[in-house]
């Protein structure tokens, strides 16, 4: 990977780090800001309906659950995953937060959706698998993802957001659309786009986000419109003349959002944590690109962290979730199926 490649996946890598936490919060806020407007029954049924627990009430890897009186440090998983019909699916982007309340700060990771870790099985969690860390939504679900990042980490998931790349066009259809600007001319499952400004409905900003073939950046460049229509998805959201429908958005926010918060969760973050908005941190994970055997004798592109990266990074966040130091599991080189 030459340096101006490296360059562009940092910078892709920020710009996703935004994007994402720009939608947990808009998710937050839509759950708190609406409750002001008198209209809790239609914010707590679309919870409701987004509300999807997971078998655990708290991650192995904490003593006590957190308590939101006690202003505990929590940590979130976000993930957008891609998923169609007659396919499990695959987490497109993943991105871990930990809020401090107290120091009233927040710390931002992106992992990069090839990179290398342990997939982890937690009905043998000594079973051995290599894997790309947005593999372990198809083998597993969400909770063999949040299994996964623990491990990578070292650190506990309290809870997660994930948010269907697939329906996302029902949200977009919602908030009546979105003006882009489109770079290259394409043509993608009978929608076409030429080059220049557009306002597209749902179908179009799906095909827009989903494009690559055409780009020259390839994935990168799929990634990057993909940020581009969740920034202004949120921005048309969190726009007042969208309270008008805020039915729509609700909608299409319980179709395509599953959470293991509750509302109750929601609004006591929105009440103790806030303040935690006020500083971010973004941490980025270095690393190097590098063609490894997958384990059926081809080779596939990985993004490899090494344990000594991966040691550094779960200690600043051990730190800022106020756990005490804890060594990172030695990665294996070996593939097990």
């Amino acid at each position: 990977m030459n340096n101006r490649t490296r360059r562009n996946v940092r910078k892709n890598k920020r710009k996703r780090i935004v994007r994402f936490a720009l939608l947990f919060f808009f998710i937050i806020s839509v759950g708190a800001g609406l409750y002001v407007y008198n209209i809790y029954s239609d914010v707590a049924s679309a919870i409701d309906k987004m509300h999807n627990p997971i078998s655990r009430e708290k991650s192995k890897k904490r003593e006590t659950k957190v308590e939101f009186d006690r202003k505990d440090p929590i940590s979130l998983l976000l993930v957008g995953v891609d998923e169609r019909d007659g396919d499990a699916g695959r987490t497109d982007s993943m991105l871990v937060l930990t809020v401090n309340p107290e120091t009233k700060s927040t710390k931002i990771v992106s992992i990069p959706r090839d990179t290398r870790s342990k997939i982890v099985y937690s009905d043998d969690p000594d079973r051995l698998r290599y894997d790309k860390m947005n593999h372990a939504y198809a083998i597993g679900g969400i909770e063999m993802t949040i299994d996964s990042v623990e491990y990578f980490l070292n650190i506990p998931i309290d809870y997660y957001v994930e948010v269907s790349m697939e329906g996302f066009k029902d949200i977009v259809d919602a908030v009546d659309g979105i003006d882009v600007y489109n770079k290259y001319a394409f043509e993608l499952d009978g929608v076409y786009l030429e080059e220049g400004s557009h306002h597209l409905n749902g179908e179009e900003a799906l095909m827009y986000a989903r494009m690559r073939k055409q780009d020259p950046r390839g994935d990168f460049g799929r990634q990057e419109r993909q940020r581009e229509v969740i920034s202004k998805v949120i921005d048309k959201g969190a726009s007042l003349s969208s309270l008008t429908n805020y039915n729509d958005i609700l909608e299409a926010l319980q179709d395509n959002i599953k959470t293991n918060l509750t509302l109750d969760d929601m609004i006591g973050i929105q009440a103790k944590y806030k303040k935690a908005a006020a500083s971010i941190e973004k941490l980025e994970i270095e690393g190097e690109g590098d063609n490894l055997d997958n384990g059926s004798g081809l080779t596939s592109w990985y993004f490899i962290v090494n344990d000594e990266t991966r040691q550094e990074l779960s200690n600043k966040l051990r730190q800022h979730l106020d756990l005490s130091p804890s060594t990172v599991s030695t990665s294996d080189t070996d593939y097990n199926s």
